[in-house]
C-alpha cells in the first residue's frame, strides 16, 4: 500500500482512547475534520482537510489513523482510507469489515513528506 506507514510501541503504558483523543485534537487545531470513535482493542480516527491532501487524494478520502493494541503493547496504523459517513454511528463490526486503508495511486513521495513532517512527527512526540 502507498504511503502507509506503522508505528509500534511496547512498554509504553499508554491510554489508547486518550492518545487517541489527543491526536485528534490535535489534527483538529490544523484544520482538518475530524471523526473518531471507540473500536474493540483500540481507536479509529479519520480526519479529512484541504490544501495538499486534497490535491493528492479525491474527496471520498480521508487521513486514516488505527491505533490497535493494548496499553503496553500497540501500533498506530496511518493511512488513506475511504471516509466513512458519521463514523460515530456506525457498528464496530462494520468498521472491522470494511476497507479501512486503501491502495491510492499517488507519488510516494509527496504523501511520506506531508505525513511525516507534520502528523506522523506529532503523535511520536505525544508518545514518551
Amino acid at each position: 500500500m502507498v504511503g502507509t506507514k506503522t508505528l509500534r510501541y511496547e512498554n509504553k503504558n499508554m491510554d489508547l482512547k486518550e492518545l487517541g483523543q489527543n491526536i485528534s485534537q490535535f489534527l483538529e487545531s490544523e484544520g482538518f475534520r475530524v471523526q473518531s470513535r471507540m473500536i474493540p482493542n483500540g481507536f479509529l480516527i479519520q480526519a479529512q482537510k484541504g490544501g495538499i491532501l486534497s490535491n493528492i487524494i479525491d474527496a471520498e478520502r480521508a487521513l486514516t489513523i488505527l491505533l490497535e493494541g493494548d496499553p503496553n503493547n500497540f501500533t498506530i496504523k496511518i493511512g488513506i482510507g475511504k471516509f466513512i459517513q458519521n463514523l460515530a454511528v456506525m457498528a464496530a463490526e462494520a468498521i472491522l469489515l470494511s476497507s479501512l486503508f486503501l491502495f491510492v495511486d499517488v507519488p510516494e513521495i509527496l504523501w511520506t513528506e506531508h505525513v511525516e513532517k507534520g502528523v506522523i512527527k506529532k503523535i511520536e512526540a505525544m508518545v514518551p
